[in-house]
């Protein structure tokens, strides 16, 4: 290799070295140290959607804050919370069941709870709201139970 080649290679290095430096400063300019951590997301409606105020569920401080209240869970259907890994349903009137969030087939949140059905739209596994039983699949097992406990108009996750 001759001088000449010698100083192009030198060059690029350090090109490709200053650039990389230049990068890395950068990328740290945009870190976000200090901010505090966003809130977490809000529960989904019987419709699939967010209710950016909450529940509305009163939290009396006898033990865990309130998911909802019964009027916010609908007869035959019910509601996701996300955040919480739950979704809470209710099959008839005044009968409140909770299950896992988190579809049975490939781990995904369930999408929404409708007619009778919690529905896992990433890949249209269906599960029914009295029990968490399979509909139909790809799952191939059901949604397990999880423990709430209704005080006065309140549900809680236990």
């Amino acid at each position: 290799m001759n001088h000449e080649q010698a100083g192009c290679c030198r060059s690029r290095r350090a090109f490709l070295a200053g650039t990389g430096a230049a990068g890395v400063a950068a990328l740290t300019g945009c870190a976000t140290y200090g901010e505090p951590a966003a809130a977490p997301p809000a529960p989904v409606s019987p419709g699939g959607s967010a209710d950016p105020s909450g529940s509305g569920a009163p939290d009396d401080g006898s033990g865990a804050p309130a998911l909802a209240t019964l009027a916010d869970i609908p007869v035959g259907g019910g509601a996701i919370f996300a955040a919480a890994g739950v979704v809470v349903t209710q099959p008839t009137e005044g009968e409140i069941k909770a299950f896992s969030a988190k579809c049975t087939h490939q781990g995904c949140t369930v999408t929404s709870v409708n007619d009778g059905v919690i529905t896992c739209a990433c890949h249209n596994s269906v599960f029914d709201i009295a029990d968490g039983s399979v509909r139909s699949g790809p799952a191939g097992a059901p949604l397990p139970a999880a423990n709430v406990t209704v005080d006065g108009d309140a549900i809680r996750l236990v």
